[in-house]
This record gives C-alpha cells, sequence and structure tokens, in this order.
C-alpha cells in the first residue's frame, strides 16, 4: 500500500481570487484512493467531487492546505490520517506527493522541496503559467533523479487512448484540430494535450489569429502538421472538449467522455511509481507550456512565435 501526501488540496482560488471551502481536484483526487463517509461528505458547504471508481494500491495518509480547518475537514470525510501544518511536513513518511491544481497557477512551487528530499511527485496542470517556470522545474527533476509527473487528465482517457490506436490506419495526418473552453493556458492545456496524445510532440512555432476570448491558435509541427487549437472563454462559448483529424484515408472526430477520467490519470502515475517507465517525459510537458505561452504571446504581438524563442 503506497502511502500518499497531498499538498493544496481543499481550498480552491481561481488566479488570485480568495480562496473558498473545496476543491474540484483535491477532492476527486482523494476519494479515487480513500472513499469517503457520505453522511459527512453532505455536510461539506463547498465543492466535493465523489469518486465512483477506487485504486486500492495507495491510501493518502497525509494532507496539507493553507486553510487547515477545510484540511481538517477533508481528513475527516476520507480518514486521512494526519493533517500537517506545512506543505514540506506533508512530504515526510509518505511514498509519492500529489499537488494539486488549486487555482492559483503558482502550485508548482510546493514541487520544489520533495524533488530535492527525493520523494516521487505528480504536479496538477498546469506544470506552470510560463514556459520558463516549467524548464525550471524540469531541470531540478532531472538533476535530483526525482520521479516527476505532469500532464491533463485527458491525456489518458479511453477515448483518446482509442483514437490514438485508430489514426495508425488513417495514413499520415497534416490537420488537426483540437477546442475546449476557458482560458488558454489554465484551461487549454486540456485540449492541446488531447492533441499531443494522440499525435505526438515537435511543435515549432504559434500564430494565434483569433479575438480577445476567442483564441485560434495555429500551431505547426516540424512534421509537416498543422493542429488548430482553439480555445474560447466562457462568455463567448461553452465548456467542453473534441478533437478532429484529418488524414489521407480518412477523419475522425472524438468529444471523450469524461466519466472517471482522474482515475485514468492517477492510474498511469502509480504505474509510474512501480515501474519507474516515465508517461509523459518532463520535456514533452514543459514544450506543451511553451506552446500555450507561445499562443498567448502572437495573440498581444500579432506575430509567428517561434517555440524556440519562448525557451530561451
Amino acid at each position: 500500500m503506497l502511502r500518499i501526501g497531498i499538498i493544496s488540496a481543499a481550498t480552491y482560488g481561481y488566479m488570485g481570487a480568495p480562496r473558498t471551502p473545496g476543491s474540484h481536484h483535491g477532492t476527486a483526487f482523494t476519494t479515487t484512493f480513500n472513499g469517503y463517509d457520505e453522511a459527512l461528505a453532505k455536510e461539506f458547504p463547498g465543492t466535493f467531487v465523489r469518486a465512483k471508481k477506487r485504486l486500492p494500491d495507495a491510501r493518502v495518509t497525509r494532507i496539507w492546505d493553507p486553510h487547515k480547518e477545510w484540511a481538517q475537514k477533508l481528513a475527516k470525510i476520507s480518514s486521512i490520517d494526519t493533517v500537517c501544518d506545512t506543505p514540506e511536513e506533508c512530504c515526510d513518511n509518505v511514498d509519492a506527493v500529489l499537488i494539486i491544481d488549486d487555482g492559483s497557477g503558482e502550485q508548482a512551487k510546493y514541487a520544489v522541496h520533495p524533488l530535492k528530499k527525493g520523494v516521487p511527485t505528480f504536479c496538477d496542470k498546469p506544470l506552470a503559467m510560463t514556459a520558463k517556470r516549467a524548464q525550471e522545474l524540469a531541470k531540478l527533476a532531472r538533476s535530483t533523479g526525482t520521479k516527476f509527473m505532469s500532464a491533463s487528465s485527458l491525456r489518458f482517457v479511453p477515448d483518446i487512448v482509442k483514437l490514438k490506436e485508430d489514426v495508425k490506419t488513417l495514413g499520415n495526418i497534416h490537420l488537426a484540430q483540437t477546442i475546449c473552453g476557458n482560458e488558454l493556458v489554465y484551461y487549454g492545456i486540456h485540449a492541446l494535450e488531447m492533441a499531443y496524445a494522440v499525435l505526438g510532440r515537435g511543435a515549432v512555432s504559434c500564430f494565434n489569429v483569433g479575438q480577445p476570448g476567442l483564441n485560434q491558435v495555429r500551431v505547426r509541427f516540424e512534421n509537416h502538421r498543422d493542429v488548430m487549437l482553439m480555445v474560447g472563454e466562457r462568455e463567448w462559448m461553452a465548456p467542453g472538449y473534441q478533437i478532429s483529424v484529418y488524414a489521407q484515408k480518412g477523419w475522425r472526430t472524438v468529444k471523450p467522455d469524461l466519466t472517471d477520467l482522474y482515475y485514468y490519470l492517477l492510474e498511469q502515475f502509480l504505474a509510474y511509481l512501480k515501474t519507474g517507465t516515465e508517461v509523459v517525459p518532463i520535456e514533452e510537458e514543459v514544450e506543451v507550456i511553451a506552446v500555450l505561452e507561445a499562443g498567448k504571446r502572437s495573440f498581444k504581438e500579432n506575430r509567428e512565435v517561434t517555440i524556440a524563442e519562448v525557451l530561451k
């Protein structure tokens, strides 16, 4: 039974907003491992996601949140042994650490301590809001040799895994389109990582031809492939996810079923811990962040932005 510490998991505050009780990812991740007491969960006033599928080979044994009282409530609901006073304490006496998307975009700061300590670490999406920061974390992970993973959960849902196999019969793919709602980096990462999961890495440049709040980013790859990344913010389009690929021998469009999506993500992290086989190379995740940053810079500067210049 692997022991897991979970960091910044009980409250959420999007991009500088005051943190409020509840966490979509924090409660979903916790209940995937530990389950929950339904009567106590009903008393929890904030967001509380009840995982339907369980991973029995690991258990959350430690939790930390900047609002300790809410960490204590989540710990009681999901039978977590220890509520910690610091994020560093949450990395003691565990086999791995999960750092939760807490809305700040800065959750990776909590990865520095466990990486230096040698504790295997999962950092929730987005790894960072800039390519420079993502590179710093990747270099730290490589220099310490600590197992480190960051990824969108949409990489691993069955529909996307199946699409990756299906496209092998379609011949060369030179054009694809991937779509989602909300902010370009923070949520566009899900749409972009669907494309990376199916088609692989190798982005060269970005050109954002959209409008404010309506991003249309042509991502050019080194293999003569263009991926159109379309991300519209909430006032302009409904949330959702879709990917289409257009190939020599046919087309495919998928709107992935998101049922149990965190289960599949956490399953992959546990497999990485057990086998040592890297699921998503850190450098690929850095490239994903660089593409998203290049897309934002392209719109601001009204020009094509190369991935190389973002990664300088």
